[in-house]
């Protein structure tokens, strides 16, 4: 006789589940509201009445689940042995099936950077049409206009006799690029946009002795600092995360040598002081920091154990880090390989942004009016649709992309 008990034979219930979530679903779906048979205002006062009580009673209900969160319900500890048994043969398999998923996310890593050698030659020719040192050949700008033509109808082609003109450089490409993504508007300032005039190419490469990547922003020579380029690195964390993705580790940036008075990051203010011994003034002058796009090249640092001991607020160094990784993945998967479709502002097109144009209505002129009236905030701010995505919390990401799959692996 076996000693197996086929699982459909074993009378078990399990009363919650393990991490029990905080929802309205499935206990609050079955309290609903009475129906009566028609309107009046007794009926509406014995609505508000009963929407008092079903509201107690939700209360109830999800403090009870709130109480269970994170904890164990004791179904899966007491399941008889052979079911326990099979459960730990389940992550047995688990592993194996794993460790074949991380090999693949480690394939895939050195895929892009085989991918990305084989593009180097084009982003050179790239480099070298936007400055102006090579003249565009009359291939490759058929085949632009082509693309033009289907992107838009109503494109007009080149007048025939631009052929045989020199070549022209393309003035503040990259500082028209960074500034249509929706993110990075953001974060340039008008007195960045000085210096990023400047910008004359951002390449990418992967780092070989670790998992990683450098991002190059590289400069003509200008009245704002010495550096002829600054290097953003970003390390990944040796194994690959939970999540089958690799993990971020840490954020490396370029020490920026300004030039004086030009320190971008700081902003300037002259005070007066007084002696109080001698009653003499004199003018100092005192830094502060402010907002500038060259922050980036100064990364947050990750929380440390001596942080969680402190008074610090956790929430707002890992929102910084998000931000500060999203927008190098931005920079790596989005602006530099269609660096000319944010020139031109067609990357908007296909940007999803979290509010849909379907969320908004228009407002009369007189409610608009009414609503200024009663609003405490006299300041107008600009509606600016929010990046799609951002890195997952604890500083992980995929290396180039969290939803990889093998079609798009074959595609880097």
């Amino acid at each position: 006789m076996s000693g197996n008990i086929p699982f459909n034979q074993v009378d078990l219930t399990a009363p919650t589940p393990q991490n029990t979530p905080l929802s309205h679903a499935p206990i609050a779906a079955g309290l609903s509201r009475p129906t009566v048979p028609d309107i009046s205002e007794d009926n509406e006062q014995e609505e508000d009445e009963a929407s008092n009580i079903q509201n107690a009673m939700l209360g109830m209900v999800h403090g009870r689940l709130a109480s269970l969160i994170g904890r164990s319900s004791g179904y899966v500890e007491n399941l008889p042995a052979p079911v326990k048994k099979s459960v730990e043969a389940l992550k047995g398999v688990q592993v194996k099936q794993i460790e074949l998923q991380n090999q693949y996310k480690r394939e895939c890593l050195e895929l892009e950077k085989k991918y990305l050698e084989l593009q180097k030659p084009l982003f050179e020719r790239r480099h070298a049409i936007i400055t102006g040192v090579a003249q565009p050949t009359p291939e490759e700008v058929e085949i632009g206009e082509k693309v033009s033509a289907k992107d838009d109808p109503d494109y007009k082609p080149l007048p025939k006799d631009i052929v045989g003109q020199p070549a022209a450089a393309i003035p503040e490409f990259w500082l028209t690029a960074l500034r249509t993504h929706v993110g990075l508007a953001g974060i340039i300032t008008d007195r960045d946009a000085g210096a990023l005039k400047h910008l004359v190419d951002i390449r990418l490469s992967y780092l070989t002795d670790k998992p990683g990547y450098k991002l190059s922003f590289v400069f003509s020579p200008n009245e704002y600092f010495e550096n002829e380029v600054l290097e953003k690195t970003y390390l990944y964390q040796e194994e690959v995360g939970y999540s089958g993705d690799f993990m971020y580790d840490r954020a490396i940036g370029t020490d920026i040598k300004w030039k004086e008075d030009k320190d971008l990051t700081k902003e300037y203010e002259i005070k007066k002081q007084r002696n109080k011994n001698t009653n003499r003034t004199r003018l100092i002058r005192k830094a502060r920091p402010t907002d500038s796009f060259f922050n980036f090249f100064s990364p947050p640092e990750p929380p440390s154990e001596d942080d969680e001991d402190d008074e610090v607020d956790l929430d707002e160094i890992e929102e910084k880090l998000e931000v500060d990784y999203q927008i190098g993945e931005d920079i790596k998967e989005k602006i530099i390989p269609r660096a000319v479709d944010y020139f031109t502002g067609k990357a908007l097109d296909y940007e999803d942004f979290d509010e849909q144009d379907d969320d908004f209505e228009d407002i009369d002129d007189d409610e608009e009016d009414e609503e200024d009236r009663f609003s405490d905030d006299s300041e107008s701010e600009e509606e600016v649709p929010a990046r799609r995505r951002g890195p997952p919390k604890g500083r992980g990401a995929g290396a180039g992309n969290n939803n990889v799959n093998p079609e798009e692996c074959k595609q880097q």
